[in-house]
């Protein structure tokens, strides 16, 4: 089922290959323009919300009992990410999930801790000079929230959300690819959620021998030319390509060859885009899969 009015009919008709995912996963497609019009979840379902931040980073998992945020946008747009959770439903969150101390990925976390009960944190073993991730660290030992730095193949499991970590595999200089990198399973469908991971660690997820298959891949470093590789694409297999970026934003993401290699037809992938289409919002069971979008809230 597809329902369309005036507002949204422009949005879904630059989108055309959308029909391609329904045939494919069986997926059913409908608009929302605000998160509490979102149906209410079942007991098995989870919801994966990539939330329009602007150039940035900010996914909510969701289930009907628990709730992981991973990572938290920038300082700017905190307030709009805190709103989003508490139309959202949420006042708990089992676990916030840093990726890398990057301020488009930490810059509403310390507000967000001190919001919201938040149970664990888990982020990669490396540190940043900054304000911003000082900042962070500050409302965490302020709450005396317990730290993990998850290893490769570890299990974060609350509730029915259950996530493996697949990367990094070392210690990498390069902070993007300290990324943690996260893989969701829930019956037959699949997320993969890289932070802004590049080539260097892509290699090392694919050599970890680790299950990389995903229906959904969440763009490393937001359709950078420096991530998503064709060798990584082989491995993961997506039927979807999640893109988190800012409406024109001075970066340039997604990039030219980011975009030719997820546009070869043999891949037939469908690219979904923040900047487009705002807040994307998917809805998975153990059998099939929603996708609905929430008007744009970021520029």
């Amino acid at each position: 089922m597809f329902t369309e009015n005036a507002h949204t009919k422009h949005r879904y008709h630059k989108k055309h290959n959308v029909l391609i995912l329904i045939a494919a996963l069986t997926a059913i497609l409908l608009i929302s323009h605000t998160a509490e019009a979102l149906p209410r979840l079942a007991k098995n379902e989870i919801r994966i919300h990539f939330i329009d931040l602007g150039q940035a980073d900010g996914i909510l998992l969701q289930s009907t009992k628990n709730a992981v945020l991973i990572d938290g946008g920038e300082h700017k747009t905190q307030n709009t990410l805190i709103n989003y959770l508490q139309n959202t439903g949420i006042t708990v969150l089992d676990y916030i999930v840093a990726t890398h101390p990057h301020s488009d990925h930490i810059g509403g976390l310390a507000a967000v801790i001190q919001q919201f009960d938040v149970k664990n944190i888990l982020m990669p073993d490396v540190t940043h000079t900054t304000a911003t991730f000082q900042s962070f660290l500050t409302a965490i030992e302020n709450k005396n929230i317990p730290v993990t730095i998850p290893a490769v193949g570890d299990k974060i499991t609350t509730g029915v959300i259950g996530l493996t970590v697949l990367a990094p595999a070392q210690n990498f200089d390069n902070l993007n690819n300290a990324s943690l990198v996260l893989r969701l399973t829930h019956g037959r469908t699949s997320f993969l959620f890289t932070g802004d991971a590049e080539v260097q660690s892509e290699i090392e997820m694919i050599n970890s021998g680790l299950n990389l298959r995903s229906n959904v891949l969440k763009a490393g470093h937001h359709g950078s030319r420096t991530s998503t590789s064709f060798d990584f694409l082989d491995a993961v297999q997506p039927k979807i390509v999640v893109v988190t970026c800012g409406r024109k934003n001075s970066y340039g993401h997604p990039h030219r060859e980011f975009l030719e290699r997820i546009n070869q037809p043999k891949r037939k992938i469908t690219l979904l885009r923040t900047d487009e289409m705002g807040t994307i919002v998917m809805t998975a069971n153990k059998r099939k899969m929603r996708i609905y979008f929430i008007e744009r809230g970021i520029d």
